[in-house]
């Protein structure tokens, strides 16, 4: 199947792919070739990966956005999206230090940053 991963500011990732996972709103959805025709919002901060049909797996921290899928087709349209091999692990960890509080921009800003740190440790970056 096709994939195209794009967030705001550019297109992270166009190609061939074996399997997409993803978390919605709804849940973590798993898209393989043939998928039913979906169209769901993507969690406000979660991890994609991509199987690529040749290559390593992408992991991809996402912050909002949607994900369509057609019967050969998944376009993932993401608010903003980071690579796991760009993650800057330090700069992740203090903000998630910082983000202590309970008002609604820290909370969002925790939820980030936890993510952008599972995404570089389960891709193996540093």
């Amino acid at each position: 199947m096709t994939v195209e991963l794009v967030a705001v500011e550019r297109r992270l990732w166009s190609g061939k792919a074996s399997f997409v996972l993803a978390r919605t709103t709804e849940g973590e959805l798993g898209i393989m070739p043939g998928h039913e025709p979906t169209l769901a919002q993507l969690e406000e901060a979660g991890v994609v990966r991509i199987d690529p049909v040749d290559g390593s797996p992408l992991t991809v921290a996402v912050h909002g956005g949607f994900l369509s899928i057609g019967p050969e087709t998944v376009s993932i349209l993401a608010e903003f999206a980071e690579q796991a091999d760009e993650i800057d692990v330090r700069r992740a960890q203090s903000a998630l230090d910082r983000a202590s509080g309970d008002e609604p921009d820290e909370v969002a800003a925790r939820k980030r940053a936890e993510v952008r740190l599972k995404a570089a440790e389960s891709a193996g970056s540093n």
